[in-house]
């Protein structure tokens, strides 16, 4: 049913409880996991168009996500990972489309109205924009 999972992970404390979630299911349909984070600070958000190097946000990205994939593969599940630039709605949804996934899983964490107009909602704009099926966990509180 699910081929290809996209695994949006924010390197946060959040994503401890999507993992688990998105490797079990991995592991029933026999699903590869593909790990997303969209790197979104200044450098990142302007990388390509001023042709600058890799700031320590990018490189601590990229490791974050290999340690998370080590972590999973050592679970059983084929996993890749892709590091994103720039708007995180935008990319999650463009690679989605891609690499022809399945299904897009995702934290929410809650936030009503204010929290909401402060830290954004990636979700909101990726559940209205996207045509592939969105898995949401639940963020515990850290």
């Amino acid at each position: 049913m699910y081929q290809k999972i996209l695994v949006a992970l924010e390197n946060s404390p959040a994503d401890k409880s999507l993992v688990p979630h998105v490797t079990e299911l991995a592991r029933h349909f026999g699903s590869h996991l593909l790990l997303v984070h969209v790197a979104d600070g200044w450098v990142a958000r302007n990388f390509d168009q001023l042709q600058l190097a890799e700031s320590e946000e990018i490189k601590n990205d990229r490791n974050y996500l290999e340690q998370t994939a080590a972590s999973i593969r050592s679970a059983g599940v084929n996993v890749s990972t892709h590091l994103a630039l720039g708007d995180p709605p935008t990319e999650i949804l463009k690679t989605a489309e891609r690499e022809q996934c399945d299904l897009i899983a995702m934290t929410m964490h809650g936030h009503r109205l204010l929290g909401d107009l402060i830290h954004g909602s990636t979700i909101s704009e990726v559940r209205h924009k996207s045509s592939t099926p969105i898995l949401l966990v639940r963020a515990e509180r850290c």
